[in-house]
């Protein structure tokens, strides 16, 4: 009876996935409720009886169900509960072989980008990779729902944020759910664009501007230049100096050399940046 009850609301669950999230929280707290009768709730440890295979294979699939709807509601905190009680269902033999089980990962891999925990992003790769060599599986970014975090993670420390933009704008993004992160990770590369802009140049024309943001209107680009402290004037954007001082006098805090990489590398990602936006803006 509890199996069946299962298999029915997986069913509900996998062919609704625009489900409002508290029916599909009702739904999940059901087969929950199930897998507790069915003693499958979590793995028992080695050596004691415990659930069949089959039953230990629905309840992966509850939390995978789980772990998806948590992403599309933007409930991260609910997301990583749910990846955490995956974890040892994946290192069973008989429940690694999962279709959701590489979504679920690189969904949780770009979570961990796009919060910026990177020791935590490399510390999971690595673990995927040692896994992938010892199955045979071959290079993880070959996989379409991995490669796409591990791209975009290897973009963003090149500062190729036109790369970035390029794969969140296309048929790249393996699924609606990877989609969910576009918002912050754009809310990101416009941060790291404007210090590149303020560290490479003295001011950019307003409309410049609007094309390096990523920004509908020349509106947003002004409130977005009052929010950074920008001065807008005569149709330019205008960025303040940001010297250290000690006592009011100005202190050189990185050698002229180390300045002129740093302001290279940023005129570098600014050009390519625009580039890209003409590019964008020619298709248009």
């Amino acid at each position: 009876m509890a199996e069946r009850n299962l298999q029915q609301i997986l069913n509900q669950l996998r062919s609704n996935p625009g489900l409002p999230y508290p029916e599909a929280s009702s739904l999940l707290s059901k087969a929950k409720i199930q897998l507790l009768q069915l003693k499958a709730a979590t793995p028992s440890a080695p050596g004691t009886p415990g659930a069949s295979p089959q039953h230990l294979a629905l309840a992966r699939d509850v939390y995978e169900q789980g772990a998806l709807f948590s992403i599309r509601a933007r409930n991260p905190d609910a997301f990583t509960r749910y990846v955490s009680q995956l974890q040892p269902f994946y290192e069973l033999p008989a429940t690694a072989g999962s279709g959701e089980r590489n979504k679920v990962t690189g969904l949780y891999l770009l979570l961990l980008l796009t919060q910026g925990r990177y020791a935590e992003f490399h510390s999971e790769l690595e673990t995927l990779s040692t896994r992938a060599k010892e199955g045979g599986a071959g290079e993880i970014e070959g996989d379409r729902f991995l490669g796409y975090p591990i791209k975009l993670e290897r973009w963003l420390m090149e500062g190729s944020y036109d790369r970035v933009w390029k794969a969140m704008k296309s048929r790249e993004v393996p699924s609606e759910e990877y989609g969910v992160f576009s918002e912050i990770l754009t809310s990101q590369i416009r941060s790291e664009i404007a210090s590149s802009s303020e560290r490479a140049y003295p001011s950019l024309p307003l409309s410049s501007t609007k094309s390096l943001l990523f920004l509908d209107s020349e509106g947003a680009v002004i409130d977005f230049a009052r929010h950074r402290g920008w001065t807008v004037r005569d149709g330019n954007i205008y960025f303040p100096t940001s010297a250290a001082t000690v006592d009011g006098e100005p202190v050189n805090v990185t050698s002229d050399a180390d300045a002129g990489d740093d302001k290279e590398f940023s005129r570098m990602v600014i050009e390519n940046t625009l580039g890209y936006a003409r590019e964008l803006e020619t298709i248009v």
